[in-house]
């Protein structure tokens, strides 16, 4: 949202972390956007290039089950969800939008591990261009951020 007052975190350090970045290539002229903004802050905040794990998948939907498969490696201290929801005229843009979503959160809860939620749902391929790069560096300040939140709580 334009205009959100999201607050400042203390210094983001992201050196010792290793990162997995789950990215849906459908929409992918947003998506590589999306990703390519994530990586350079992460890569900004510390994060060693040899330490970010990046795949593609087809869709949002196929995002939740990549998380699973890092998620169950034990090898992240946080992952990132990147992907692109347009509504389109049926009822599919709700279907994907809430399932992936549904998907991220599960998994978030079940594992125990941070997944910043990047997959952007969009009225228009306008809105999802506006958006792109801040959410994409959103995805690695709050992967990095919780990464160390919950180290810090364990």
């Amino acid at each position: 949202m334009f205009g959100a007052e999201k607050g400042t975190a203390d210094k983001l350090d992201g050196k010792k972390l290793h990162i997995g970045i789950v990215q849906a290539r459908f929409n992918e002229s947003i998506t590589n956007n999306l990703a390519a903004a994530c990586r350079a802050e992460l890569l900004a905040l510390g994060v060693q290039e040899k330490n970010i794990k990046h795949v593609l998948v087809p869709g949002a939907l196929e995002v939740p089950v990549a998380l699973q498969a890092m998620a169950e490696a034990d090898e992240y201290d946080a992952l990132i969800a990147l992907g692109c929801i347009i509504r389109g005229e049926t009822y599919h843009f709700e279907l994907v939008a809430n399932e992936s979503g549904a998907g991220v959160t599960r998994l978030t809860l079940d594992y125990q591990i941070p997944i910043a939620n990047a997959i952007i749902t969009t009225e228009n391929m306008e809105q999802a261009i506006a958006r792109q790069t801040d959410k994409g560096v959103d995805a690695a300040r709050v992967a990095v951020e919780m990464a160390n939140l919950l180290d810090e709580l364990s």
